[in-house]
């Protein structure tokens, strides 16, 4: 771990050497100023849904400060809402983050539930100072008593029941002798403030639930205002970086901290949220894609939740490029989801193999090569990273080639098979087209050619060109397998919502070919194993569906990209 000294000097190493965002710039103040000896962050998720990109950037903020400055990166669960809450949740939750960091340290996992006990001390402690009060107004008089942006609140008529009088209620209501809604304990601030959040605020509900973790041993609630600064300040956290919405609650986040009195204050910093042009994030949405079979769960690769990004194939480098490019801010804006894409694609195009799969077959028959013969050839795992290797491909007399790569009557200046010409086959032979076979609708089902066995790739044969090369597939040893086509689960064109609220689906988000064929090797390939299949994408391997009898990959992304790097 690193001293603060040692904190100082690489601080001040980075300020020369690297550009700083502002939350930066604060602790580097921090630090040289002495409020700061080791940075504490967190991310504090309440447990109400599966985590989507937008997460991914607090993730990867909190977690990668922590790291720049040698500290310390919480995980807290906010789980103080036990309607909304499941341990499911908690479950994604925690793979989620241990996926996008890489690993996580289960000493720095923390529950809001675990400090319930404080937070009911707490609370006494305020009453007892003559800050907070049990309130009786419903929830519906209280937001009429609290005013609006243009006009001051009024007094709780309740507001100055005596210290004596709000133990006493606040205790029986942790004894569970009030209903659900019939009263509060508000902190007692300044009902006329300009901050609407600082006009009395409720700090604890009575509500008669059942917490996925604590069970029935209370009822009553603290809400996530109060709560949250009180986790904050006993975790020891240094820096409370949360998105711009919070920046109206931050008077009252300081007003906790101080009220409370205890030793460690925190620094709460806002940035402005990650926003993804013509995607779906909002938690109700989602739900209904889910109930009503448009998706299938909160994983489905149609999605941009971190579990349904990392189904699709996406890598958390990947991720953690798209959100450098994003860059951190104080300013709202919107990031293009082909932006995303163009980080999937760095990411994998030196790191991944290049196979061989044909998504729409058609047999092509070579008439004169040895029937029954099957010979294995070199092929290179990846051009542009020779230090990849290389790996064998059989090849016989009988092969599958994509059907958009044969055409009877040929377009202008298209170069693939058609009859009579010429091309090479990826890898191995020249090949020309003789003849052909069409069923009764006129669809062709083979395609007949001879081959040149002086044209061997690899041979140096070089006393003809041709302009067309197609890829392949060995009919006799390749392997059958489903092939998921994926689009926008939105039309791009129309937007996300429809002018009644509802979500505008994109009919063709999801494309399903049963009948794909691929190199052999790829039986062998592991759940979110993924590959560039040649001319047709990235792809990996379904880690929910795909057997080892049934294979199944999901395209994570085409090869072409509309996307230009500013």
């Amino acid at each position: 771990m690193s001293s603060p000294v040692d904190i100082k000097e690489n601080s001040e190493e980075k300020k020369e050497t690297v550009s700083r965002n502002f939350i930066e710039n604060i602790i580097d103040k921090d630090i040289e100023e002495g409020r700061c000896k080791k940075v504490v962050t967190r991310f504090p998720p309440e447990p109400n849904g599966y985590l989507h990109i937008g997460h991914a950037k607090s993730i990867i903020l909190n977690s990668g400060l922590a790291k720049e400055y040698g500290g310390q990166f919480n995980l807290r669960f906010d789980d103080t809402n036990p309607t909304k809450e499941k341990s499911e949740f908690v479950d994604s939750i925690l793979e989620d983050v241990k996926w996008i960091c890489g690993d996580l340290d289960m000493e720095h996992v923390f529950y809001a539930s675990d400090y319930f006990d404080m937070m009911y001390e707490c609370a006494v402690k305020l009453i007892k100072k003559g800050k907070a009060y049990v309130c009786d107004l419903s929830a519906d008089e209280i937001r009429e008593y609290r005013g609006t942006l243009k006009e001051p609140g009024k007094n709780s008529p309740y507001r100055d029941r005596t210290v004596e009088e709000n133990l006493d209620l606040f205790e029986r209501m942790k004894n569970g002798e009030f209903e659900d809604g019939s009263k509060v304990l508000r902190a007692k601030i300044d009902m006329s403030s300009p901050n609407i959040n600082m006009r009395d605020p409720v700090i604890y509900r009575v509500a008669r639930m059942s917490h996925h973790r604590t069970g029935d041993k209370w009822c009553i609630y603290p809400m996530y205002d109060f709560a949250h600064p009180i986790e904050d300040t006993v975790e020891g956290v240094t820096h409370s970086i949360c998105t711009l919405e919070f920046e109206d609650h931050r008077p009252l986040y300081d007003w906790v901290v101080n009220e409370i009195d205890m030793e460690n204050k925190p620094r709460q910093i806002e940035f402005a949220k990650l926003y993804l042009t013509n995607v779906v994030t909002g938690k109700r949405y989602i739900k209904k894609l889910v109930e009503d079979g448009i998706v299938d769960g909160w994983d489905d690769p149609r999605l941009v939740s971190i579990a349904a990004l990392k189904r699709r194939g996406f890598t958390p480098e990947s991720i953690r490029m798209f959100i450098e490019l994003s860059g951190i801010s104080k300013a709202q804006s919107s990031s293009d989801y082909a932006m995303l894409e163009y980080c999937i694609r760095e990411d994998l195009k030196m790191k991944r193999p290049r196979m061989m799969a044909v998504l729409d077959p058609v047999k092509l028959v070579i008439t004169n090569y040895p029937e029954n013969e099957i010979e294995y050839l070199d092929v290179s795992n990846n051009q542009e990273n020779p230090e990849m290797g290389s790996r064998k491909v059989p090849f016989g007399r009988v092969l599958y080639i994509d059907r958009e790569d044969f055409k009877i009557e040929p377009p202008r200046k298209y170069f693939r098979l058609y009859p009579g010409n010429e091309v090479r086959l990826m890898n191995a032979y020249f090949v020309t087209c003789t003849d052909y076979v069409t069923d009764e609708d006129g669809n062709v089902t083979e395609v007949h050619c001879t081959y040149d066995p002086e044209t061997k790739s690899g041979s140096g044969f070089n006393a003809r060109k041709v302009k067309g090369t197609i890829h392949w597939v060995c009919a006799e040893t390749a392997e059958k397998c489903e092939i998921r086509l994926y689009e926008n689960i939105v039309d791009e064109e129309k937007g996300v919502y429809n002018e009644d609220g509802s979500i505008n689906v994109n009919p063709n988000s999801l494309t399903v070919l049963d009948d794909c064929y691929v190199e052999p090797a790829l039986a062998e390939a592991e759940a979110l194993d993924s590959f560039q299949f040649v001319r047709h994408g990235y792809f990996c391997v379904d880690s929910k569906d795909s057997t080892k009898e049934h294979m199944v990959f999901n395209r994570i992304v085409s090869l072409k990209s509309s996307y230009k790097q500013k």
